[in-house]
């Protein structure tokens, strides 16, 4: 399932990819959830999947679906390389906004070549992390490691700096922006009412509101530098 450049084909290069966000949040990469993120039929991952263990790009593991091999993540990292800096090149070159730029990197990032993407991150003076907060993969293949809590499990009082934000829903990117919940912004989680909500005291520009559980679920963050 190669292209005719000799690259993995766009079809491989998703299921890579889908089981590497998987992964590295800490799920299983089932069947199931495979079909969900693929948005095909549980049929279709379990033969793409047979075919991929072949291949020696994933591995069954006993009750939590598959991993990535060596060699599946290194080309899972190439793909999320692509990915990035494409986001970053969008909005920082071509001033597409934040919320629009992971669906057109989706759209790109089977085309591009590796030494396209060279290019376009020295241009960028050669970023580490995306528009949204997420580290950057590099060239040979290494990425930052980052376990950061989401803001939905902050605890009253804490003082904590946004990361990184989940960048696949444009309507909740909308929100964060109009509330300045964006990487690298402070706030101190002021209160937790009986739904769910937080209080939340933003730093710069200085104010107060609260933030849905669903949205603060979305929101990853570590405590303030």
């Amino acid at each position: 399932m190669t292209s005719e450049s000799g690259r993995l084909s766009r079809s491989v290069e998703d299921y890579l990819k889908a089981v590497q966000a998987l992964t590295v949040r800490g799920e299983s990469a089932s069947t199931s959830a495979l079909a969900e993120i693929l948005d095909v039929q549980p049929a279709s991952v379990t033969g793409m999947v047979k075919r991929l263990a072949e291949w020696g790009l994933l591995a069954h593991v006993p009750y939590r679906g598959v991993s990535l091999t060596e060699s599946g993540r290194r080309e899972a990292l190439r793909v999320l390389r692509r990915h990035r800096i494409l986001e970053t090149y969008l909005a920082e070159v071509l001033d597409y906004a934040w919320d629009d730029v992971h669906d057109e990197a989706e759209r790109l990032e089977h085309a591009a070549s590796d030494r396209l993407i060279a290019a376009m991150s020295a241009a960028l003076g050669n970023p580490t992390h995306d528009p949204h907060g997420a580290p950057i993969p590099t060239p040979d293949g290494s990425i930052e490691a980052s376990s950061w809590a989401s803001l939905r499990d902050a605890s009253v009082g804490d003082h904590v700096e946004i990361r990184a934000v989940e960048d696949e829903g444009a309507p909740q990117l909308r929100e964060m922006e109009s509330l300045g919940l964006v990487p690298g912004a402070s706030i101190l989680v002021a209160a937790r009412h009986a739904d769910g909500r937080l209080s939340v005291e933003l730093a710069d520009p200085q104010r107060s509101f609260d933030v849905d559980p669903a949205l603060a679920g979305l929101i990853f963050v570590a405590p303030a530098r």
